[in-house]
């Protein structure tokens, strides 16, 4: 197993009139048997248990050997290929009661939970690149497109392009709240994967999908993947490139929290439990946290 490259760090910064402690995590376990490029962790409340996405293939491949796997919170390997039929390179993930809805290459796929298959795939044509996956409160379905600068939307049973902006600097994790869907910019793309500038969180109103703001600071500090809620007034982000966990508060100001490996990605934290899980990509495991403070 590799393990974080280095202690977690706690670091403080300034912020008006009062100063914001970073959140320290402890590790609890690792799990790195049956998971192929594991992508994304979401968790499913009502059957307490993690869905993970598994690429498997090439991240755009559209080869059929992607699958998403059943894990309990104590990191045991439930069912390793819950599902498999139907999917290619399954990335973003979120849930409702009874639909996982997974983004996959040029797809929004709808996984019926309890029969535990492929139901519906809505694909997006012009898409390049879909990643994330959120839904806010209303039932609507948004999908990051992050090679093209997209954000599609399943709303009201069309799946369509809900908005397309170069402000938007690649898109990838989104989270929806009540008024608003907060994006994490992976920065503006030179080459593949690659930037010439990293990027910050940014907001967009739903009642004004044209209005891209930044979420208050517009300071860069990572490739940003996953975005989740603090279950407070901030957020945990991670950054793929560099491996790096970053608690981001209200203001849009980030503090390093963990330094681990490349390959970090989509994330989930459960506020009522204190517990974080991070797929690592490149090294085949998901790591779960526990926070301490």
């Amino acid at each position: 197993m590799k393990l974080m490259k280095s202690a977690i760090a706690v670091m403080a910064f300034g912020l008006a009139s009062y100063a914001y402690a970073a959140p320290t995590f402890t590790q609890v376990w690792s799990l790195d048997t049956g998971l192929d490029k594991p992508e994304s962790v979401a968790y499913d409340a009502k059957r307490d248990r993690l869905y993970v996405s598994n690429v498997q293939g090439e991240p755009l491949g559209m080869d059929g050997e992607g699958y998403i796997s059943t894990v309990d919170l104590d990191g045991k390997m439930l069912n390793q290929k819950w599902v498999a039929a139907g999917l290619n390179a399954p990335k973003g993930m979120a849930v409702t009661e009874t639909t996982l809805f997974v983004s996959d290459v040029n797809a929004l796929v709808a996984i019926d939970i309890e029969a535990g298959k492929v139901t519906q795939r809505y694909t997006a044509e012009k898409s390049v690149f879909l990643n994330d996956v959120t839904i806010d409160e209303q039932g609507n379905v948004y999908v990051s497109d992050l090679f093209d600068d997209t954000i599609y939307c399943l709303c009201d049973g069309q799946f369509s392009v809900w908005v397309k902006d170069a402000a938007l600097a690649s898109p990838n994790g989104l989270l929806a709240e009540k008024d608003r869907l907060i994006v994490g910019s992976w920065g503006i793309r030179s080459e593949g994967f690659q930037t010439s500038e990293v990027g910050y969180l940014k907001v967009i109103p739903y009642a004004n999908n044209s209005k891209i703001m930044p979420l208050g600071s517009t300071e860069t500090f990572a490739n940003v993947d996953g975005v989740e809620s603090d279950g407070e007034d901030g957020y945990f982000v991670t950054d793929w490139i560099a491996g790096k966990l970053f608690a981001v508060d209200a203001e849009g100001k980030a503090t390093e929290v963990m330094d681990y490996n490349q390959g970090s990605a989509d994330h989930e934290y459960i506020a009522d439990k204190g517990l974080l899980f991070v797929p690592m990509m490149l090294d085949n495991q998901v790591v779960a946290f526990k926070k301490s403070n």
